[in-house]
Formats: structure tokens, C-alpha cells, sequence
């Protein structure tokens, strides 16, 4: 025992418990206590969150939702480079062939962050193909298609706030926001010589290619790649999709990637013009068709793909894992910008990102 005057600290109680003696005065501080109470007041904060995570598939979410952020980010983020500076900047950012990787590495890199928890689709048209096939239950369609919309419009308020300053910079022959000057950053607009049926049919046949690679790629019974470089050839599926079929109107084939950023647009200055479109030649209601004909592409490919090669597989094969790939494009042509997404298997981890 030391003296009291001096304000000692006395070590008398047991364990963590510390004695300040001064001048009568006597506060016990024990760090269990402490921890039990930070431990109670983050508890009473976090239990609401992790109940409502719970209750929409959080996990899933969660993981849909930043994937669909990465991959719109990247493919519209080049897509802006690309059509805001040729002439808001002296330099050159890029071609269509910029847009067309930008989406095939956000595709790549979304199926990675996802790939683990839901496969990645991130494309409502993939989670479908996935649901009709079996793969996805559809209790967690809904759920997966909210997550993708939230992260596709998120993406578009993160890249308006990066790239304000260049849409302002830009010149054109009229506003700055306007379709035939700078909305196609966010989403895809049709050539004026594009008619209706012609345009729903690119879109099918976009996505439909799409979900077929998709299959292909998370097949195990086909010529499945090595674990954990799945996301690649995905990444690799898209682009070539972009180089091969970006003409006509881009090639959204992913509602996640082009309603959403849409919408946003409607909202941040752009106006009805985005869903009225008076510069858009034979189609003025072109936006219905981005977010109709990629699901009609995709059951198409899933009853195909079955068809064709699953229902042939021999008996004796291994059982198979199938897990959805992941995949995105994107397209931007005279003001037309676009991307797709990617898929599967839910339950558990696929081989590919197993450790």
C-alpha cells in the first residue's frame, strides 16, 4: 500500500480490476465491464442490420449488389473516358475496343468479388437463366434482382460525381445533358436507322450468346476451365460480344446495367428524353427493350444449352457442380453505351473459388 496523498495506483483488486485512491476519492474501472458495454451498445446498432441482411438474403445481397457496382463502374467509367473526352480533353481515351474492355475486366472482377457467395450473375437475365435451369431458387430471384439494380444505379451516382466537371466540359450541339450529347455514358441508345424488331432481336441474340457461354464455362461435364479462372474467359465472352455485336445499340443485354443508370439520369438533369427518346430515329420507347429482350435471350439460352449439349451428356459423367460464371459487356457507339453480366450456382461456393 502506498500513500494515499501521493495518488498512488494501488493494484488491490483481483484480475483486471485497477483502484484509483486519492484523497478520498476511489473510482474501480474493470475493462470486462467496459467490453460489456461497448459489446451491448454495438450489439443494439448492428442487430436490426444483420436481422434485415437476413431477411433478404443479405449475404447474397450484399455480394450481388458490389458486384453489379464493379462491373457497371468500369465498363461505363470507360465508356465515359471515351465519349466525354473527345472533346472535353486534346487527348485521345480510347475506342469502341476501350469500352469493350473495360466491361469484360468488370465482368472478370465482379464474378470474383460475387463468385464465392452467388457465382456473380449480376444481370437480372443470368439469375433467370439460372432460376428456369434449376440453380437458383426462386425465392432469391427477387431479392438478387433488387441487389442488381441497386448496384447498377449506385454506380451511376459514383461516376456523375467523378466525371461532373467533364460532362460540363464537353461541347455539343445543344445542353450538355442531353441523349445525343452525353447520356450515352450511362446508357444505350439505338442508331437512328435501327427499327423496333430489329434492335429487341440484338438484344435477345446478345444476351443469348451470353448465358450460353456462360453455361459452357460452369459446365463440369463440358471442358470446364482450371478452379478459379472462370471469371476470365467470362470476362473474355463479354468483350467479344461488345467487339462482334455493339453496332445496332450498344450492347446492354443486362437490365441491371442499363435501366438503372437510366433511371438515374431521368433524375439527375437529363430529363423524360432518356425514356422518350425524340432523337432516336425509328424508336422513341427504347428503353423497355434493354430490360424485356435480355430475358427473353436468356431463357432461350438455358432451354438451348440443355437441349443441345446437358441433356447429351453420358450417364456415367461426374455429377455435376454447375455453377453460374460471370460475365458483363458493354457498347458505346455514337452515343450508345452498353453492358452485360454473369451467373451462378447458388448454395454453395463452386469449385472455382474454393480454397
Amino acid at each position: 500500500m502506498a500513500d494515499a496523498d501521493k495518488g498512488v495506483v494501488q493494484t488491490t483488486e483481483p484480475d483486471d480490476r485497477v483502484t484509483f485512491d486519492s484523497h478520498a476519492v476511489t473510482i474501480n474501472v474493470s475493462s470486462n465491464e467496459v467490453s460489456k458495454k461497448v459489446g451491448g451498445a454495438v450489439e443494439m446498432v448492428a442487430t436490426p442490420w444483420v436481422r434485415f441482411v437476413n431477411l433478404i438474403y443479405g449475404r447474397e445481397f450484399l455480394a450481388e449488389f458490389l458486384a453489379t457496382f464493379m462491373l457497371v463502374i468500369m465498363g461505363n467509367g470507360a465508356a465515359a473516358q471515351v465519349i466525354l473526352g473527345k472533346t472535353a480533353s486534346p487527348f485521345n481515351f480510347g475506342e469502341e475496343l476501350s469500352i469493350n474492355i473495360g466491361y469484360g475486366c468488370g465482368a472478370a472482377m465482379g464474378a470474383y468479388i460475387a463468385g464465392g457467395v452467388t457465382g456473380g450473375h449480376m444481370n437480372p437475365a443470368v439469375t433467370l437463366a439460372m432460376a428456369l435451369r434449376g440453380r437458383t431458387p426462386w425465392k432469391k430471384v427477387i431479392p438478387y434482382w433488387i441487389a442488381q439494380m441497386l448496384g447498377g444505379f449506385f454506380s451511376a451516382v459514383m461516376l456523375y460525381a467523378v466525371y461532373i466537371d467533364a460532362v460540363y466540359a464537353v461541347r455539343c450541339n445543344g445542353p450538355h445533358k442531353a441523349v445525343n450529347c452525353t447520356a450515352g455514358v450511362w446508357a444505350s441508345y439505338p442508331h437512328a436507322y435501327l427499327s423496333l424488331h430489329n434492335g429487341f432481336l440484338d438484344q435477345v441474340f446478345g444476351t443469348f450468346l451470353l448465358v450460353v457461354g456462360i453455361f459452357s464455362v460452369c459446365d463440369s461435364k463440358n471442358s470446364e476451365p482450371v478452379s478459379g479462372l472462370k471469371p476470365l474467359p467470362i470476362g473474355l465472352l463479354v468483350t467479344g460480344i461488345g467487339l462482334s455485336f455493339g453496332l445496332n445499340c450498344g450492347y446492354a443485354i443486362n437490365p441491371a446495367r442499363d435501366f438503372a443508370p437510366r433511371l438515374f439520369t431521368a433524375m439527375a438533369g437529363w430529363g423524360a428524353d432518356v425514356f422518350v427518346c425524340s432523337t432516336c430515329g425509328k424508336i422513341r420507347h427504347w428503353w423497355w427493350v434493354p430490360v424485356i429482350a435480355p430475358m427473353v435471350g436468356a431463357a432461350l439460352a438455358a432451354g438451348i444449352y440443355w437441349l443441345l449439349i446437358e441433356a447429351h451428356h453420358p450417364k456415367d459423367a461426374v455429377s455435376p457442380h454447375f455453377d453460374g460464371g460471370t460475365g458483363t459487356s458493354a457498347g458505346t457507339n455514337a452515343g450508345t453505351s452498353a453492358t452485360t453480366s454473369v451467373a451462378n450456382k447458388d448454395y454453395s461456393p463452386p469449385p472455382a473459388f474454393e480454397q
